[in-house]
């Protein structure tokens, strides 16, 4: 497939003028062709405009015509998966079998909406009867929810398919009933538009409105700006950084009408190791910790950064088979320049706080390619400085070294809002793991018991959220069946006839 540099407005390709842009081979620094033309205001009006026109059209279809429209979209990307995956390793450096994974992973979730949606159910609906008799009598009461509207989603640069153009905020909100106009992330402009030929293409085939779908090519901070900021949109999807995440929160609540931003921005997924599972399990946990670490070379937002256990013999023996195992892991390449930068940056500020050693470092290497990074610390210093807790996003870990059980408490409990928490515990330290588990439910959107948090499940149970900064709400979740709820709000209809009654509620 032959790319064209544009953007995509309800569902049409729509080439651009004036400023372009080029994606970069993070393994090369090779410029890739072709250039891609920044979106303009026109293009932004009419994007929006058109998912706002064809906003009620699309949402009451029939379920069964939005599901077939999401099967659609994963057959579509399917076709194309050789051109996709082939431009998507040139402006990622990622992995075919990581890409291959993700894609697949893409599809599925696709299909698993499309599933959820098709008869209803997932409206929760609620109906409570007239009751005449009563006094006062009780009119007749029922809930259903409705879409909020057009949503703008911003695409991921660490998960170019599953948090992209047809990943899973986009899959969601269509599933919703709500129109979507995607923000394609600068890294990876070939993929994004590849993609967004994929959903235009089913756009065609299953009659959809086309509103339903814009995608929009850009680099520039204020495109994104410009969207949040547009009167008509009603909702915004958002992973990334929690600097870029707080600031479209921000700017969405000051809107005169504000919006929800639904940010997921980060996290340390602390580690907890309770004194009998690190004696038994030490080397087993050490290499199973650092594999964690380093995989996809660190860029999962539910990489495990942060380790707490007991100091001791023990430890000292984690901690050195840690670093034994991340020096055989070796480095890699990182998505592109601005990441590694932001890596290196985050590195050298942790390993400069007072009560911070290296261990092992990241290195002075060539173009985007870093070393795994290993430091530690003690719980004394944790607790007198929060900042030991901020994210390094990249293959960088460190190690808290606690006195005692009560202390190790003590540093979950002044942990902030995390994605994960996990607790490594034997068979005889349930009592303690309860206990901890007490405080990390406070803190966490999932939590784990002897294993690591690096595989995101798709699935119904799954919650990929958890208290700020990890995310904006942590009522909701961006993966699984449950996260289409972010782009619906519940309505009550009360003595409607039945023929007014839409049909979930009749």
């Amino acid at each position: 497939m032959t790319l064209t540099g544009g953007s995509i407005v309800a569902a049409a390709l729509s080439q651009g003028t004036g400023k372009y842009f080029w994606a970069n081979d993070p393994a090369t620094d090779e410029q890739l062709q072709p250039a891609f033309f920044e979106a303009s205001e026109v293009q932004i009006n009419d994007a929006v405009e058109a998912a706002e026109n064809d906003f009620d059209r699309y949402r009451r279809l029939p379920f069964a015509q939005r599901a077939d429209f999401l099967t659609a979209i994963a057959e579509q990307l399917r076709i194309i998966e050789g051109d996709v995956i082939v431009r998507a390793q040139r402006e990622t450096a990622l992995s075919l079998p990581r890409l291959q994974g993700e894609l697949t992973r893409t599809v599925n979730q696709l299909l698993m909406f499309a599933a959820y949606v098709r008869d209803g159910s997932f409206l929760h609906c609620n109906i409570d009867p007239a009751l005449p008799e009563r006094q006062p009598p009780r009119p007749d009461l029922r809930m259903t929810q409705v879409p909020l509207g057009p949503v703008v989603v911003f695409g991921a640069s660490n998960f170019p398919f599953a948090f992209s153009v047809a990943g899973g905020d986009t899959a969601a909100a269509l599933a919703a009933g709500c129109p979507v106009i995607f923000k394609g992330h600068p890294a990876h402009p070939g993929t994004c538009e590849l993609a967004g030929r994929a959903i235009a293409r089913a756009v065609e085939l299953c009659g959809v409105p086309q509103g339903v779908f814009s995608m929009l090519q850009g680099e520039r901070h204020e495109l994104g700006a410009e969207l949040i900021k547009h009167r008509l949109v009603r909702a915004v999807a958002f992973t990334g950084s929690r600097i870029a995440g707080r600031a479209l929160f921000d700017l969405a609540a000051s809107r005169p009408e504000p919006i929800p931003v639904f940010a997921e921005m980060g996290s340390v997924n602390p580690v907890f190791l309770l004194p009998a599972a690190l004696a038994a399990w030490k080397t087993e946990l050490a290499c199973q910790y650092a594999e964690s670490v380093t995989l996809g070379v660190g860029q999962f937002c539910t990489n495990p950064g942060m380790l707490f256990a007991v100091a001791g013999p023990d430890l000292q023996a984690f901690t050195a088979a840690v670093q034994t195992r991340l020096e055989q892991l070796g480095g890699g390449v990182m998505l592109h320049a601005g990441i590694k930068r932001n890596y290196q940056t985050a590195f050298d500020i942790l390993s400069e706080r007072p009560g911070v050693e290296i261990l092992s470092g990241p290195g002075e290497q060539a173009g985007c390619r870093v070393s795994p990074a290993l430091l530690k610390t003690t719980a004394e210093s944790f607790l007198s400085d929060p900042g030991i807790a901020e994210e390094v996003f990249g293959p960088s870990a460190i190690v808290v070294a606690c006195r005692s059980m009560e202390q190790m408490s003590a540093c979950a409990g002044a942990l902030q809002g995390q994605l994960t928490a996990t607790v490594h515990a034997s068979d005889t330290e349930e009592d303690i793991a309860r206990q901890l588990f007490s405080i990390l439910e406070r803190k966490a959107g999932r939590l784990l018991l002897n294993g690591f948090p690096t595989g995101v499940e798709v699935c119904s149970a799954m919650i990929h959220g958890g208290p700020y900064p990890a995310t904006t709400d942590s009522r909701t979740t961006s993966v699984g069946t449950e996260a289409l709820q972010r782009f619906l709000r519940p309505i009550c209809l009360q003595n409607f006839s039945s023929g007014l009654l839409p049909g979930e509620l009749q």
